[in-house]
């Protein structure tokens, strides 16, 4: 188990394909997988990435868990930090067929960004820190004050 205290439950109508995407377009690892006795069905699925995170991967099991391909929106999106290569990650995600929402680039915090639509519609967000600014570099940036507890 992870030392994770908050892990999102990403819901696909196809998790099986799902994982295998999930594995070749953004690099994640299956840790976990609990399959139906006959195999078809993944009953349950947890992913990370370099070892790092948690993300469980489900198929749609009520009326209220459903795959934005079935209901046609998004209410949540995941954020992923990279340690390095975002662009590379980028063209990665890209060449597997995913949907390249915003390219990557340096936001005014120092991170540099990319968002990506996976083949169910899921929003995936990935970030690289790539410089260190100050809380007050950002609020000048931005024009607004910034509470942030561990930013000096």
């Amino acid at each position: 188990m992870s030392e994770n205290r908050f892990t999102p439950a990403v819901i696909y109508r196809d998790p099986k394909a799902a994982i295998e995407w999930l594995e070749r377009a953004f690099g994640f690892e299956r840790t976990m997988l609990i399959t139906s006795p006959d195999e078809e069905r993944v009953l349950h699925a947890e992913m990370s990435l370099g070892g790092r995170g948690r993300i469980m991967i489900a198929g749609e099991w009520s009326e209220r868990t459903r795959s934005p391909k079935a209901a046609g929106l998004n209410t949540q999106l995941v954020h992923v930090e990279l340690d390095r290569d975002i662009d590379a990650h980028c063209d990665r995600a890209r060449k597997a067929g995913g949907v390249i929402v915003q390219e990557p680039e340096d936001q005014f915090y120092g991170a540099r960004t990319y968002r990506v639509l996976d083949p169910e519609g899921h929003v995936w967000t990935f970030s690289q820190s790539v410089r260190t600014v100050s809380r007050a570099e950002a609020e000048k940036a931005i024009g607004a004050k910034i509470y942030a507890k561990d930013w000096a």
